[in-house]
């Protein structure tokens, strides 16, 4: 077994270790094989490992200096499986994004700034930008605080990410086929890519209500293959090619708000239902929902102008995002869970390439 330096961090309602870019190979086939050892994939329970055995607490950050001009940090970010040896990485994520300013500061690779530290982040998987401002009082990352997010118990000091440009992450387009709406095996969908490319769809087309709990969901295993036939369409309409051994794009199915809210969504990982909602995903769906005829428009509180409040309700809360013209912000919290060395193997089981 080999030794490597990592800090396990809670990043909004996701979980997982954050790695120094330099204690890792550059090969990504190669970080794929060390990712799966210690998350401890491909067995569901992770029993081998110090994954949590599920999508949101099988998930890696490595995090370096970036040498892209205007830019603090590189983050790279891997989404390992659970289920199969299988490490994709294709997508980004915006939960595990609120621990990376924390860990870069603490790791040296940033220098704190009085009581409150910019730092801007590339997002290695999309190319996109975001700031990010991190509490620094006394020259540290501070932790503790009083702002809460819906899918986490207690409170904690805010962590504020403000996305920029990230329309098209990766086809180039909001909506890559150019159509706002359009059919898939009979359903209405819009194909947004904003951060991250979706298939977003109306519950009642596939028989839901859009209010069942993630578990009711995730028990309806037809719907799931139905929806995942419909998503290997949507990618290759994309322009993302073969999408069958890849999480994107991922799924959102919607329905009108049942309090104050702007919309609801369940959001599909794709094979599962996250507990809670993810970020670049709420990005995605605040632009499909600000943009007339799409599949969210007759059934949300379409905003009239920018920039605007997106209040979008999910199994756990709800999650804000502020959308304007160019950039979509919103406010994350994190912790440092421990930090240490996490032990690998190089067992044949592990061999997989990364997606």
């Amino acid at each position: 077994m080999k030794s490597i330096p990592s800090v396990m961090m809670r990043g909004g309602t996701s979980r997982g270790l954050y790695f120094r870019s330099e204690d890792l190979p550059s090969d990504r086939n190669e970080i794929a094989n060390i990712l799966l050892s210690a998350m401890g994939s491909y067995d569901p329970t992770q029993i081998d490992g110090v994954g949590g055995a599920t999508s949101l607490t099988s998930k890696v950050a490595i995090v370096g200096p970036s040498i892209e001009p205007g830019i603090d940090i590189d983050y790279l970010f891997a989404q390992v499986g659970t289920r199969e040896a299988v490490v994709d990485f294709g997508p980004t994520c915006g939960n595990m994004l609120a621990g990376v300013g924390p860990f870069a500061i603490e790791a040296g690779m940033i220098a704190v700034t009085e009581d409150e530290t910019k730092i801007r982040i590339r997002s290695a998987n999309t190319d996109a930008i975001i700031e990010a401002s991190i509490q620094t009082p006394n020259g540290n990352v501070l932790y503790e605080g009083s702002t809460a997010i819906d899918g986490v118990p207690g409170t904690a000091a805010p962590i504020v990410l403000n996305f920029q440009d990230a329309i098209g992450s990766k086809s180039g387009a909001l909506f890559p086929t150019g159509k706002h709406k359009e059919t898939i095996d009979g359903v209405e969908v819009s194909l947004v890519d904003a951060t991250m490319p979706a298939m977003i769809l109306r519950a009642k087309d596939i028989g839901k209500t859009g209010y069942e709990t993630a578990t009711e969901l995730d028990d309806d295993r037809i719907m799931f293959a139905r929806l995942e036939a419909m998503r290997r369409e949507a990618g290759r309409r994309m322009g993302l090619g073969d999408v069958s051994d890849s999480v994107v794009p991922k799924i959102m199915i919607v329905a009108p708000p049942q309090n104050e809210g702007t919309i609801t969504s369940r959001y599909l990982v794709p094979d599962r239902t996250h507990a809670a909602h993810a970020v670049t995903g709420a990005v995605t769906l605040a632009h499909c929902v600000a943009t007339y005829g799409t599949v969210a428009d007759e059934i949300a509180k379409t905003p009239e102008q920018l920039p605007t409040e997106i209040k979008i309700e999910h199994p756990s809360g709800n999650l804000v995002i502020l959308l304007g013209q160019e950039t979509a912000g919103l406010v994350r919290t994190a912790r440092r869970l421990f930090a240490g060395e996490v032990f690998v193997t190089e067992r044949s089981n592990h061999n997989r390439k990364a997606a």
